[in-house]
C-alpha cells in the first residue's frame, strides 16, 4: 500500500470522525434546549400587571385553568376579581373523586362568560347532571360547568362520566360569551338560561341567571377587543395522497408526544404548571372526544400557538414545529398553512421572526 493510499485512509477517517461529532454535539445541544424548555416554569403574560401592553396582549374569552372562590353572578365591565382556591383536593377528595371531576383553577367572573348559578338544600347527584352537561356543544360556544360540594369547599370542573359519584349543593354553569367566530348570539344565551333554569327547577333548586341583554352587549365589546389584539400562529397537517388520517392513531400519537385529550374537544400540550403551551385540534369540525375518536377519521389535525397566553414565543414555537414534523412523517402528511400552502424551512422561519417581534 503505498504513501498516498495510507494518507487517504487517515483523511477519510477523519473526517468520518468529525461528521460524527458534530452531529453528537448537535443532539447533545438540541436536547439541553429542549429539556431546558419543558422544565422551565413561563410566566403567564396575561397576569402581568407593571408590563401590560394592550396593543400585544389579548384576553382570550374562554375559561384557563384556574379556581375562583367565587363566581360573580351578573357580567359586568367595571373590572375583574380573581379569588383564588387551593386546587388539591383533600385526602377525602382523592378517595372518592373519579378522574372526570377535575379540581382546577379557573377565571371567571362573569366578564368572558355568562355565569348562571344553582344553589339547592339538597345534594346534587351526578345522575341528575349527566343529561344536561353532555350538551355543551349546543349553543355555538364553549360550555362549562362546576360545583361545589359545601359553602367551604372548592370548585370542580364537571364533566360527568358514568363511574361519577359525586354531589354538590352548588353549581355554575357557564357559556362563553365570544370566541374567533365572533361573540354569542342573543338566542344561544336565552336557549342556555332557559336550559339551565329548567334544569334547576326539575331538581326544586334556586337559580340566579343575569339579564339576557346586559350580556349580550358585554358579548360585543369582549368580541370587539379581541379582534384588535388576537395573534395566532397555526401549523396544519394534512394527508398528501387525500387520504384519512384515523383517531386512534392521532391519539396514540399525541399521548406520546405529551399531549392530553380535555373536554373542550382539542388535545392540550401543558407546561408542568398546567399553562398550555398550545393545542392539537381536528382540521376539520368535528371535536377529539373520548367518546368519538375510536372511529373518528379526519383529513388532517392542527397545531395553535395562542400568542399572548405564552412566554418566550420562539422556543415554545419551535417545540410545536418540531412535533408537526413529527406528526407528518408519522401519518404520512405535509405541513400546511391555512390556505394549504406547504410550509418549507424558509416560511417557517418567516413566522418565528414575526412572533419574535410581537414579544419584543
Amino acid at each position: 500500500m503505498s504513501d498516498l493510499q495510507i494518507s487517504l485512509i487517515i483523511i477519510g477517517i477523519g473526517i468520518i470522525g468529525g461528521v460524527v461529532f458534530y452531529n453528537w454535539m448537535q443532539q447533545r445541544r438540541y436536547q439541553r434546549s429542549t429539556e431546558e424548555a419543558f422544565k422551565h416554569k413561563y410566566e403567564d403574560v396575561l397576569l402581568r400587571e407593571e408590563e401590560t401592553n394592550p396593543e400585544r396582549e389579548r384576553i382570550e374569552p374562554q375559561l384557563s385553568k384556574e379556581v375562583s372562590q367565587d363566581f360573580q353572578a351578573e357580567p359586568s365591565v367595571e373590572g375583574k376579581m380573581l379569588v383564588g382556591i387551593n386546587n388539591r383536593p383533600d385526602s377525602q377528595s382523592l378517595t372518592t373523586a373519579s378522574e372526570s371531576i377535575k379540581p382546577v383553577k379557573v377565571y371567571s367572573n362573569g366578564v368572558v362568560d355568562y355565569v348562571v348559578g344553582i344553589q339547592s338544600e339538597t345534594p346534587i347527584s351526578a345522575s341528575d347532571l349527566a343529561e344536561i352537561v353532555q350538551r355543551k356543544f349546543d349553543f355555538g360556544k364553549q360550555v362549562r360547568w362546576f360545583g361545589q360540594k359545601n359553602d367551604s369547599g372548592f370548585w370542580e370542573e364537571i364533566t360527568i362520566e358514568p363511574d361519577s359519584h359525586n354531589d354538590y349543593t352548588s353549581l355554575r354553569a357557564c357559556l362563553q360569551l365570544a370566541d374567533r367566530s365572533g361573540p354569542v348570539s342573543e338566542v344561544s344565551l336565552s336557549e342556555f338560561r332557559d336550559m339551565v333554569n329548567n334544569f334547576a327547577e326539575h331538581i326544586s333548586a334556586v337559580v340566579n341567571a343575569p339579564d339576557i341583554q346586559e350580556a349580550y352587549s358585554q358579548a360585543v365589546l369582549l368580541d370587539q377587543f379581541c379582534a384588535e389584539v388576537d395573534v395566532m400562529i397555526g401549523i396544519n397537517v394534512i394527508s398528501k395522497d387525500g387520504g384519512a388520517f384515523t383517531g386512534t392513531k392521532i391519539r396514540a400519537l399525541a399521548e406520546a408526544s405529551g399531549f392530553k385529550l380535555e373536554g373542550e374537544g382539542v388535545f392540550n400540550f401543558r407546561e408542568g404548571n398546567g399553562i398550555a403551551k398550545f393545542t392539537l385540534s381536528n382540521f376539520e369540525s368535528t371535536p377529539f372526544l373520548t367518546d368519538n375518536i375510536r372511529t373518528l377519521t379526519t383529513n388532517g389535525v392542527t397545531f395553535l400557538l395562542d400568542v399572548p397566553r405564552i412566554a418566550n414565543g420562539e422556543r415554545v414555537f419551535d417545540q410545536m414545529t418540531h412535533l408537526s414534523r413529527i406528526f407528518a412523517t408519522t401519518l404520512g402528511g405535509v405541513m400546511v398553512d391555512d390556505n394549504r400552502v406547504p410550509l418549507s424551512d424558509n416560511g417557517i422561519d418567516r413566522i418565528k421572526q414575526k412572533l419574535s417581534g410581537i414579544q419584543a
